[in-house]
C-alpha cells in the first residue's frame, strides 16, 4: 500500500493557524496526546462538513525531543533538534516546540473551530508555545508588498520536493517542516524607495518578475534563498502567511516550509543569516528578525491513525 501523506501540498487557504506545543511531562499526558493525534483525521473531516468548499485542512507534525517519549523507535531519519544559526542581530533561533499544527481553511471561523476542538482533547497534557493567526493579503503578497511563494512546486512537483520516499521506507509518505516566526520593521522598510526594495527581494513589486541577473544582487533575497545540489536547483514548499496586530504594532510573516530532506530548509537559513559567502547575507534581514524557529517531521496518515488502533 502506497503511503498517504498528511494534506501538505494542498493549496494555500484564505486563513491559517499555526500553533506550537510542548508535552508536559507523564504517562497520561503522553497517551492524550496520541489519542488525540490519533483522532485528528476524523476530527477534521468532522468540522469540515460545516462548508464542504472551506477547504479545511490540518497537518500535525512532531520535534524531535517529543518523538521518542511519544513514539520510541524508529524514528524518522533526520529529524533532529534545529540548530540556531547566525549571530545577533542577524540569528534564525531555535525555540521550544514538540507538536506544530498547521491548520488552514478559506474562513477563519472552520480554522478557529478546530483548534478548539483539538485544544479541548489535548487539555492540561500540552502547553502552548505559540500561536499565530495567519490570513491572506491582497494578492498573495506579503507585508512588505511582495507577492511571496512565487517558485512554489505545483503538482507531481510538490509531491516530489516534499514527501519522503524510499530513502526513509519505514517514514515515507512523512515530509519535514521548518517554521519562524518573523517580526518586519515596516516602518524602516517603507522608508526604501521601490527601487531599493526590489534590489533586496530580487523581483519587481507590483508586477512580481524576477530581475535580471545582470542587475539583481547576490545577496538579494531569492538568490540566497535558491538551494542547488550537483547543479539542479531543489525545491521546497512554502506555505507563508502574513500575520500582524495592528493596535499593538508587531506584524510580520510566519514561514512554513516542507520539504523531503531538513537540509534544504537548514543550507536556506545558512546562506540568509551567515551568506553566500559568508558575509554576503540576505537584505532582508535588515528589515525582519525571526523570533521562533523549529523543525519537525509530519509523518504520513496511516502513522497517525495507528496512534488509536
Amino acid at each position: 500500500m502506497t503511503p498517504v501523506p498528511q494534506p501538505v501540498t494542498d493549496p494555500t487557504t484564505r486563513d491559517a493557524i499555526f500553533v506550537v506545543l510542548t508535552v508536559n511531562p507523564g504517562d497520561a499526558r503522553r497517551h492524550a496526546v496520541q489519542s488525540a493525534c490519533g483522532d485528528l483525521p476524523a476530527l477534521v473531516r468532522a468540522v469540515g462538513q460545516r462548508d464542504v468548499h472551506g477547504q479545511l485542512s490540518c497537518v500535525v507534525a512532531f520535534g524531535s525531543g517529543a518523538w521518542d517519549s511519544l513514539f520510541g523507535e524508529p524514528r524518522p531519519a533526520e529529524l533532529h533538534t534545529l540548530a540556531e544559526v547566525g549571530v545577533a542581530p542577524r540569528l534564525a533561533v531555535s525555540t521550544p516546540g514538540d507538536i506544530l499544527l498547521h491548520i488552514r481553511a478559506e474562513r477563519m471561523d472552520l480554522c478557529f473551530e478546530l483548534a478548539l476542538q483539538i485544544m479541548s482533547r489535548l487539555g492540561g497534557a500540552v502547553t502552548t508555545v505559540d500561536e499565530v493567526h495567519g490570513f491572506r493579503y491582497f494578492d498573495d503578497r506579503d507585508l512588505t508588498g511582495f507577492v511571496d511563494g512565487t517558485e512554489n512546486p505545483v503538482g507531481a512537483d510538490a509531491v516530489a520536493a516534499t514527501v519522503v520516499g524510499g530513502e526513509d521506507p519505514r517514514f515515507a509518505g512523512g515530509s519535514y517542516v521548518l517554521v519562524q516566526r518573523y517580526v518586519h520593521d515596516l516602518a524602516r522598510w517603507d522608508a526604501l524607495t521601490t527601487e531599493e526594495q526590489e534590489l533586496i527581494i530580487g523581483r519587481t513589486k507590483l508586477s512580481d518578475i524576477e530581475l535580471d541577473d545582470a542587475v539583481k544582487p547576490t545577496n538579494a533575497h531569492n538568490a540566497l534563498t535558491v538551494i542547488e545540489e550537483d547543479g539542479e536547483e531543489i525545491d521546497i514548499l512554502r506555505h507563508n502567511m502574513p500575520y500582524g496586530n495592528a493596535a499593538l504594532g508587531e506584524s510580520g510573516t510566519y514561514f512554513i516550509g516542507y520539504a523531503r530532506s531538513p537540509r534544504v530548509l537548514e543550507q536556506m537559513l545558512e546562506n540568509m543569516f551567515v551568506g553566500r559567502p559568508p558575509g554576503n547575507y540576505d537584505r532582508l534581514l535588515d528589515f525582519t528578525r525571526a523570533v521562533t524557529g523549529g523543525s519537525f517531521f509530519a509523518p504520513p496518515l496511516h502513522f497517525l491513525e495507528a496512534l488509536n488502533s
